[in-house]
């Protein structure tokens, strides 16, 4: 059985390297693995057709500026992966990219599988990408339990909720077991803040210094505050080029062991809106949500028709956690808001209470890797035999 995996980030990549775990050790037959992968899939025995740091990118802006050696690479990998024949195409977020290697491939590969890991987040903006996903794959593999509706609600593929592979985190896990046992902490006294300015440097320079202000504001008005802030270790040369310049400085930390320590022992968060808002609810560390777009994704913005952009948000399903953006990012307001955060207040009693029901919403049976290679198998079979397969 001969498995492509086309994928365009480490975190894809991560994933990418779990279901092919499971596959392994579900299947029938040995596996074969093609196609793009980053370091997790190299240790699964992938040789990537090329580097996907290439395909890291975030931006309408930043995409435009690198088309031509996305153009390349797009090129290069149909072209690779028409030539190997595989059984099996395997695409996994980074839609922009991925989905245009998958309807190429569809089109010269008619006998193969298509499905699809982490859909394009049409519950945010431009929902008529659901469409051209299922013109791409057979099937797809949510992360949030709303996505399935959703994308069935705007022509998307047949689609199944598997679970988010953060449940599977050992960190995460020893959190949610001390909350079963004890009950989730109460304020620290003086409180500790979490500080997260994002992983990508273009997210670090435009957030750093609204929330090195409002680390300097929150602190004359909790005193003896402490703030830790997470960092991704190619990122953090800038995080402390950065950090030099603020006034009041927080305790910078490196590695998953220390960002989830400081998760386990931080009293609420400022945070760029992103993934790490879903960790930070299951993790049951109130926040505040600030981002800013580059300058071409913000002339855009009007694409965004998502009533909210906060994970925690759209799986409670209704506005939990607050969300500032651009204009509305304003460090004394932040400051203010994390007060009530930081202290024993209704704001912060409000937010526990819905990540309990975050906690239950994304609660699933069995781990997202063998969900979703069960399910791949079943389809597989489908495929080869033209028999009805249970989903």
């Amino acid at each position: 059985m001969k498995v492509a995996f086309v994928l365009g980030e480490e975190s894809a990549d991560r994933i990418g390297a779990d279901l092919l775990r499971h596959l392994r050790a579900m299947a029938p037959e040995p596996i074969q693995v093609i196609g793009l992968g980053g370091a997790a899939m190299k240790r699964e025995g992938l040789t990537s057709l090329f580097d996907i740091e290439e395909l890291s990118i975030i931006g309408i802006g930043a995409i435009l500026a690198r088309f031509p050696k996305l153009l390349r690479r797009l090129s290069q990998t149909v072209h690779s992966l028409v030539e190997d024949r595989p059984d099996v195409v395997i695409t996994v977020d980074s839609f922009t990219f991925t989905n245009r290697v998958a309807v190429k491939l569809k089109a010269a590969l008619p006998g193969t599988l298509f499905v699809n890991v982490v859909p394009p987040a049409i519950w945010a903006y431009r929902p008529e990408r659901a469409r051209k996903l299922a013109a791409a794959v057979d099937h797809t593999f949510c992360l949030f339990p709303f996505e399935p509706e959703i994308l069935q609600r705007h022509g998307g593929p047949p689609a199944s909720y598997v679970g988010h592979p953060i449940m599977a985190e050992p960190h995460l896990a020893r959190i949610l077991v001390r909350d079963r046992e004890v009950g989730p902490r109460a304020p620290s006294q003086p409180p500790t803040l979490l500080i997260l300015p994002g992983s990508r440097r273009g997210e670090i320079e435009r957030l750093m210094d609204d929330f090195g202000r409002t680390f300097a504001e929150l602190s004359t008005r909790l005193p003896g505050l402490r703030g830790i802030l997470p960092a991704v270790a190619r990122v953090r040369p800038l995080i402390d080029d950065k950090i030099a310049t603020w006034t009041i400085k927080p305790e910078v930390v490196e590695g998953e062991d220390g960002k989830w320590r400081a998760f386990a022992g931080a009293d609420a968060a400022l945070a760029a809106s992103g993934t790490v808002a879903l960790e930070l609810a299951l993790a049951a560390v109130p926040m505040a949500l600030a981002y800013r777009l580059d300058p071409v994704s913000y002339r855009l913005r009007h694409l965004m028709t998502g009533w909210t952009a906060a994970l925690p948000n759209f799986i409670a399903g209704h506005p939990l956690v607050p969300e500032h953006f651009h204009e509305t990012i304003q460090p004394e307001h932040l400051a203010r808001r994390l007060e009530r955060l930081l202290t024993d207040t209704p704001e912060r009693a409000a937010q526990m209470r819905g990540f309990e029901l975050i906690r239950e919403r994304m609660t699933v049976p069995e781990p997202p890797g063998a969900a979703a290679a069960r399910i791949l198998l079943d389809l597989y079979e489908q495929k080869k035999t033209g028999a009805e397969a249970p989903v």
